[in-house]
């Protein structure tokens, strides 16, 4: 009795057990059905040996058809200072997390763009611009993107170098695609309004050259602040330029990114337009003067984590620091600085440094002397 008890116990257990072992077959094959797609590696290829192997980590989900795809962008180009004002950490990459269709890569639905520094999740306001700037960049590009797309522009690429190629093909060759250097510090140029004016020799001089300008630039002086002409403060639009595709979309995305991270400071998170502005630049990421962004950052809120404030000129900060001098100087000055500022002193939150209760002009006038011009930051 207790055998046949026995047997049927084992019966009923294998019954159990019978839709488990169905479930997982299903699952093993699905997965054994997914595969990466081969554009999907030769681009994962292409990072590692232009960076390193560490620039990129893949993830994948098992059994379904997603996988995300880390790029570890390097900061350590910018100076402490500015780290310090954007609020990053230049020692520690920005991660780049894009979350692509495994098996149809280019072919599947636009992906969707993350940025981080896995230490600093806490006021985090560069990715905010720079995740906003890269989404754009993605569905820009993404209209006419497509894996046999991407495919035919590298075997177009490799066939100007076979040994059976024209002399003419090469240097078509040559003056087009040139090696993308690993320095984050050069990003990719290309100077599409010189085209139609220069000769291929001049051509391919010019891009090389331009490779090795930052896209900042700074006048002789070494002021970046030196109030000149807009013709020439034009430089920054070159970092809007878009790469090649010739060594895949992922390494685009990468130079599009080293490209554009060291002059956020110069364009508004809204509408990413230059600041309009003489000097055009901030400190720091700031929304532009244009009624629309202005409207749409206080109003409705838009980027509201990615800046503090709406940009001021460093000609109408100097110009108000000047005339708060002025009126120091004058007969009136208890007229004028009517109200008197409030102002908590930072050593003591307890206590007001300037208090309207007990003015005391001589010790705002030594606040003020302590007050550098823009340019004087600049430079020092």
């Amino acid at each position: 009795m207790d055998i046949k008890g026995q047997c049927w116990t084992d019966e009923e257990s294998d019954g159990e057990n019978e839709p488990e072992q169905f479930l997982y077959g299903i699952q093993g094959s699905c997965a054994a059905d997914l595969y990466r797609h081969p554009q999907l590696d030769a681009d994962i290829e292409a990072v590692k040996d232009i960076y390193t192997d560490s620039a990129v980590s893949v993830r994948e989900y098992g059994t379904i058809d997603d996988v995300d795809i880390d790029l570890h962008i390097n900061i350590g180009f910018l100076d402490e200072e500015v780290a310090t004002a954007w609020k990053v950490i230049r020692t520690e990459p920005i991660i780049l997390r894009l979350h692509f269709s495994l098996s149809q890569y280019l072919d599947g639905p636009e992906p969707s763009v993350e940025v981080f520094q896995p230490s600093n999740k806490e006021g985090f306001s560069l990715g905010l611009q720079l995740k906003k700037i890269l989404s754009t960049f993605t569905s820009q590009q993404w209209k006419h993107l497509s894996n046999e797309f991407l495919k035919a522009q590298q075997e177009k690429r490799h066939s100007w170098f076979k040994a059976g190629g024209t002399i003419k093909k090469f240097r078509a060759g040559l003056s087009i695609f040139s090696p993308i250097p690993k320095s984050p510090s050069f990003p990719l140029i290309q100077d599409t309004v010189l085209k139609g004016k220069l000769s291929v020799p001049e051509l391919r001089v010019t891009r090389l050259m331009n490779r090795s300008i930052s896209c900042t630039m700074k006048n002789p002086k070494g002021e970046l602040f030196s109030y000149p002409p807009n013709s020439q403060v034009s430089a920054g639009g070159h970092c809007k330029n878009i790469p090649t595709l010739e060594y895949g979309f992922l390494v685009q995305i990468m130079k599009y990114s080293e490209q554009r991270i060291p002059t956020l400071n110069e364009y508004c998170v809204v509408c990413d337009e230059q600041h309009v502005f003489q000097n055009g630049s901030m400190l720091k990421p700031a929304v532009c003067t244009r009624e629309l962004c202005v409207f749409s950052f206080y109003t409705l809120g838009v980027m509201s984590g990615a800046a503090e404030e709406v940009a001021t000129g460093a000609e109408v900060v100097d110009l108000l620091v000047a005339m708060c001098r002025a009126a120091l100087e004058s007969p009136r000055k208890s007229i004028i600085f009517e109200p008197y500022p409030s102002v908590v002193d930072p050593n003591d939150p307890k206590t007001l440094a300037f208090n309207p209760k007990k003015k005391n002009y001589e010790r705002l006038q030594k606040a003020l002397d302590s007050v550098m011009s823009i340019r004087e930051m600049t430079q020092s």
